[in-house]
């Protein structure tokens, strides 16, 4: 007897932040005009997001707040991430009570993919109905909206979300690989296909390629000349295939790990105040290895300078030995930072990655090394460390930190970046 095919769901919440915002006000999220954006910023600043009345009006998700027309009447909520993230806690209480968290894999706050395929037979449902029934329970639960797209594969769950169900009337979409090769090969943009950007689909226009059809049919020695290994992904997804299953994401060890962490700064800064703020984020960080007890064994910074190009520079520095102490992490960005950054050009972004990240193992001193002094750092660390977590991060600052141009004490009352909510 055959294998019956397997039927994986990509669920995703619709305008998840700018929902949230409306059911907390008790308005209707699909039919309220709402963007989240930061009050106290600019009107440059970026809308996190849009609801769908928005969207309707023209009002492009992820658009600056001078790109909203006048005429428009909008309510602007200061985005709330502790809320977001008790809200996407609760939906995915919802998920648990169908599926086991073996199944399911969290994509982002806002979306899932799950393999439904045994749990089908169980409930006598078929992938529609579980799907609906999910939808339903997460609208009644948390009253926000949800969009669903089915496949026999992980990615053709994904594209019958993202270019099918986005755009039905139930919010709905289903595919396998006839019916993609039949509705969607000749789809445009490619852009909307996952894991296809604008470079790569600048890329495949140089060589005539701009629908899946095309891209599908065109020689594969060419593309793996062009794209690298990477060529058998696209390959794949031109056909609608995709081998990798939620059990291989789970199992997956990567070979090495990394720590990382980035900022755009407000404005363009010089170098000198470049320079306090990649030590700010690099102890930050720091205080992030030494909490998990985990070292690094180098170090990559990448500063970009203001402009419209993206011009980038970046290098990487090499601890003698694993670490996670302050003091030597200070040390490597005090060497590296100048060795790479222009000093003629304002600093607009810095990323600070720890690379080769590993559990902390005994350490074997040598005869030069004070090991008195790393034990009195450690302690400090484990102080400051405690103070933090029972008082918050703002218990204990640098003088640093508190000059006006420092952005430390105001990313620590933030999460991924943007406001927590909390007063």
């Amino acid at each position: 007897m055959a294998e019956q095919p397997k039927q994986y769901m990509c669920i995703d919440l619709k305008s998840f932040f700018a929902s949230v915002e409306c059911v907390e006000r008790g308005l209707d999220p699909m039919t309220t005009r709402l963007v989240v954006a930061d009050n106290e910023r600019s009107d440059t600043t970026i809308c996190l997001a849009v609801t769908p009345a928005m969207k309707k009006l023209g009002v492009k998700n992820r658009c600056r707040i001078f790109e909203i027309p006048k005429s428009i009447d909008y309510i602007k909520a200061s985005p709330r991430m502790k809320k977001y993230i008790e809200y996407s806690a609760e939906v995915y209480g919802v998920y648990l009570k169908y599926i086991s968290k073996d199944d399911i894999h969290v994509y982002s706050i806002d979306e899932v993919f799950i393999d439904a395929t045994k749990y089908l037979p169980l409930y006598k449902m078929t992938s529609v109905e579980l799907a609906e029934q999910i939808r339903q329970d997460i609208l009644k639960t948390t009253g926000i909206p949800a969009a669903c797209g089915i496949g026999t594969n992980l990615y053709l769950a994904k594209i019958a979300l993202d270019i099918t169900a986005k755009k039905s009337p139930d919010f709905m979409g289903i595919l396998d690989e006839e019916t993609y090769r039949q509705t969607l090969w000749d789809h445009r943009p490619l852009t909307d296909f996952w894991h296809i950007g604008h470079g790569i689909a600048d890329r495949l226009a140089a060589y005539g390629i701009y629908t899946m059809r095309q891209l599908a049919h065109f020689p594969e020695k060419t593309l793996y000349k062009r794209l690298g290994v990477d060529a058998e992904i696209y390959i794949d997804h031109a056909w609608g295939r995709e081998p990798t299953t939620i059990e291989d994401i789970k199992s997956y060890k990567p070979k090495s790990n990394s720590l990382s962490t980035s900022q755009i700064l407000p404005r363009g800064y010089s170098f000198s105040e470049g320079l306090l703020i990649a030590k700010e984020m690099a102890e930050m960080l720091c205080m992030g290895l030494f909490e998990k007890d985990i070292t690094a064994r180098s170090m990559t910074l990448t500063v970009g300078y203001e402009g419209r190009e993206r011009e980038f520079s970046g290098g990487t520095h090499k601890f003698s030995e694993p670490t996670n102490l302050i003091s030597e992490v200070i040390k490597g960005v005090e060497r590296l930072y100048p060795a790479i950054t222009d000093r003629k050009k304002l600093v607009r972004r810095i990323s600070i990655c720890f690379n080769n990240v590993e559990k902390q193992l005994c350490e074997q001193l040598d005869f030069f090394t004070d090991a008195s002094a790393k034990e009195k750092e450690s302690t400090k660390m484990k102080a400051i460390s405690g103070i933090r977590r029972k008082y918050g991060k703002n218990a204990i600052l640098k003088g640093r930190d508190l000059e006006e141009f420092a952005t430390q004490r105001e990313r620590n009352g933030q999460i991924g970046g943007h406001k927590s909510g909390e007063k």
